[in-house]
């Protein structure tokens, strides 16, 4: 969402109210820079001592108020000076200050008098009658010592300042512009690093997997035959840890030329993962593996959810004498599937959260590899629903860890991966 504009965003005000000094010493009328809603900006340069005693008296405050604020109006729709004359009797100018058809504020100047003649020709600001001050003598003493200029001379500085008022507003737009390019250049460039970094990632993920590829008939029959010995030898818990072992494999096989699979069939993988680490460790490992429904058709990538929990197991479950519980659930939120792998391990310090997704952790010799790795699969989540989609990791020191995967839905209908 683009956040507006305001006026003091485009124009440097010190610069302006300089300006603006300038301005009124050169020509003799008097400026002030005003928002949108009519607040003044800049301090008031050269007010005119008849428009100060006018001013005084609360009604007659309002109808300069309302003068202004008129010219302000008729400036801004037409998105040109206008130049109009106060219930006071002098003539005055509004110049809007405009950004692509918006208004942002305005410059209102003059204070002067011109000929009566000149003075027909102009439209009033408000009413089309002018306040009486006929029964105070200082007014009418201060109107005769205010400026008296011409038309000509009024459009002319009308002129100036619109000239001016645009220059600033073009400098610091192209400004504005220039840095948001260098911002999406900066964003690109490193879109472009992160996505160069997973298809180098990818290409070595398939060299290893031709390196270390196995006919895969070859050992679906050698692991169904060590199934079936141990059928006929009564030993149900081998039986059952070989086939869900085979599933495993025949999962992983099945899937190397394709990097999308339903999140059904990741989490059939990853139940089957837990199957063989509860034989494994026995009491000291629960689990609890909930896949709404609704989510069970979604595509994601291939080994998205794996790898969480093969490190779960490893940091959290093993080092643990009492064991522990790993926890996957996959739910719908609006347009978002949460996928969320909760353990109730010892939990990971801020500062290495920090490490494992930017990659730059480096375990000790005491620590074991966690497979494919954190950093890696969030960076394929990155790289293909961008960077707002990262692993989001919580943990508490002694309590437990949370990891948190977002995928858009709708990418994952087959258009996005």
């Amino acid at each position: 969402m683009r956040v507006l504009l305001k006026i003091t965003d485009i124009i440097d005000v010190e610069v302006l109210q300089r300006i603006q000094d300038s301005f009124s010493d050169a020509t003799g009328l008097a400026a002030v820079t005003v928002d949108y809603k009519g607040n003044p900006i800049t301090e008031y340069s050269n007010f005119s001592e008849y428009c100060t005693c006018v001013r005084k008296e609360s009604s007659n405050r309002e109808c300069c108020f309302q003068s202004d604020a008129h010219g302000g109006i008729e400036s801004a729709r037409s998105g040109k000076p206008s130049i109009y004359i106060c219930h006071g009797g002098l003539v005055d100018l509004a110049v809007p200050i405009m950004v692509k058809g918006n208004y942002l504020g305005a410059i209102m100047a003059g204070q002067v008098k011109i000929d009566e003649e000149e003075m027909k020709r102009l439209p009033f600001g408000t009413s089309h009658e002018l306040t009486d001050f006929s029964k105070n003598p200082e007014i009418l003493d201060l109107y005769d010592k205010t400026l008296k200029t011409t038309l000509t001379q009024v459009r002319a500085a009308a002129d100036l300042l619109y000239t001016i008022a645009n220059y600033l507003v073009e400098k610091q737009m192209i400004h504005i512009i220039q840095e948001e390019l260098h911002n999406k250049n900066l964003e690109l460039m490193e879109e472009v690093k992160l996505r160069s970094e997973v298809e180098a990632s990818l290409k070595e993920a398939d060299l290893k997997a031709l390196q270390a590829q196995i006919n895969p008939h070859f050992l679906f029959n050698v692991l169904n035959t060590i199934g079936r010995l141990a059928l006929l030898e009564g030993a149900d818990k081998t039986q059952e840890m070989i086939y869900a072992f085979s599933d495993m494999m025949r999962y992983t096989l099945k899937k190397e030329k394709n990097n999308v699979v339903t999140l059904k069939e990741e989490m059939e993988h990853v139940q089957n993962y837990l199957s063989i680490q509860k034989m494994r460790l026995g009491n000291r490992l629960n689990y609890l593996v909930k896949v709404d429904e609704m989510a069970e058709d979604i595509l994601c990538p291939f080994m998205t959810v794996q790898p969480f929990v093969e490190n779960a197991i490893i940091h959290a479950i093993e080092p643990n004498a009492k064991g522990g519980e790993v926890r996957i659930t996959a739910d719908i939120l609006k347009e978002i599937a949460i996928l969320k792998i909760v353990d109730d391990g010892k939990g990971i310090p801020d500062d290495r959260i920090h490490k494992i997704l930017d990659g730059t952790y480096e375990a000790d010799g005491r620590e074991k590899n966690t497979g494919i790795g954190i950093n890696n699969a969030n960076k394929r989540l990155m790289y293909y629903y961008g960077v707002d989609y990262g692993v989001e990791i919580k943990s508490e020191l002694e309590k437990g860890t949370e990891i948190t995967i977002k995928i858009p839905r709708k990418s994952l209908t087959g258009r996005g991966l």
